[in-house]
């Protein structure tokens, strides 16, 4: 069994402008929107942007970490796409 089959998570693909980002980080939104690799709906507070934008957006790969009742914990970034 591999070490993250044992925390619960799930991984998303990102593309957020910066523009986009700096709507959420105004308060326009609470949430992020998105779709998991397996294709599940997925919401998460835009808070979690706060560490993975960089001058252009958020672009990429990102696994989602949830503790063990289902609440969020972390977004971290698995790879940058093309």
């Amino acid at each position: 069994m591999s070490p993250d089959a044992a925390i619960p998570h799930v991984n998303i693909s990102l593309s957020l402008t910066l523009d986009q980002c700096r709507h959420y980080y105004a308060g326009y939104a609470d949430w992020i929107d998105a779709q998991s690799l397996d294709g599940c709906r997925v919401c998460f507070f835009a808070q979690a942007l706060h560490r993975i934008v960089g001058p252009n957006g958020v672009h990429g790969m990102y696994r989602l970490i949830f503790d063990e009742i289902g609440l969020f914990e972390k977004l971290y970034g698995l790879g940058r796409s093309k």
